[in-house]
């Protein structure tokens, strides 16, 4: 018996004991190499992405590697959004300036990078005063302007609003604008001059956005010396 019991020792010690595992494949490439589909039935529901990893496949040798879910946002392989910018004018530090290549009638708020809340300076340009798209893909943007104390005791003429311009290869173009909002009260007569934009907007790498007021030829500079304004925008989706 003892005899015996040697035997399948000897034996068990003598099977190989493989590093490297495959199924469907007699040639496996890694610990456990799956040569098919991976069905998983049921996984447990983690309730916020801290503490976390996500699982991707590299595309060119099929290897799965772990992410840390913060990396899905930045759109580029960084931690955070590196489109996010905003900034925001102070009342006695707005001015409008226009350029040849403007649309009729708008001019841009005097933006700086001095000015920003947010983001990197490299996005913002203060030699035309626009934030520059760094990728191709949909952006959130807002943009919001108040003309003096945001309301005066009169219609505006010319119906100035708030716009934004995309330049692109040269051209620039009104993408989005909103109007004050004028109303009759008997005798008087009210501007509601205040006005924001916020939507949604296909933007190509290297567009130029400006900010600033359309219809703005007859302002007061007065008036507009006291004026606020602010903006923000980031990429959401390629």
């Amino acid at each position: 018996m003892k005899t015996k019991f040697y035997n399948l020792l000897m034996s068990l010690a003598a099977i190989p004991v493989f590093s490297q595992v495959g199924i469907n494949t007699t040639t496996p490439q890694s610990t456990l190499d799956v040569n098919g589909n991976v069905i998983i039935r049921q996984v447990p529901t983690g309730s916020s992405v801290s503490g976390y990893q996500v699982l991707a496949i590299n595309q060119s040798n099929s290897e799965i590697s772990s992410l840390d879910p913060a990396l899905l946002s930045g759109g580029s392989g960084t931690a955070s959004n590196s489109t996010v910018y905003a900034a925001k004018k102070a009342s006695g530090n707005v001015t409008l300036l226009s350029l040849g290549l403007f649309p009729s009638g708008f001019r841009a708020v005097n933006f700086v990078n001095s000015e920003r809340t947010i983001g990197s300076s490299a996005l913002f340009s203060d030699t035309d005063n626009t934030y520059t798209v760094p990728s191709t893909g949909v952006y959130a943007i807002g943009f919001y302007f108040r003309y003096g104390t945001g309301l005066q005791a009169a219609l505006l003429a010319n119906s100035p609003g708030v716009g934004i311009v995309r330049t692109r290869a040269g051209v620039a173009t009104l993408i989005d604008s909103r109007s004050f909002t004028g109303a009759n009260l008997i005798l008087l007569s009210l501007t509601i001059s205040e006005s924001s934009v916020n939507s949604l907007y296909p933007l190509q790498a290297g567009d130029k956005i400006s900010f600033g007021l359309t219809g703005s030829s007859l302002l007061d500079a007065s008036i507009l010396s006291t004026s606020t304004s602010s903006f923000y925008i980031y990429k959401i989706s390629d």
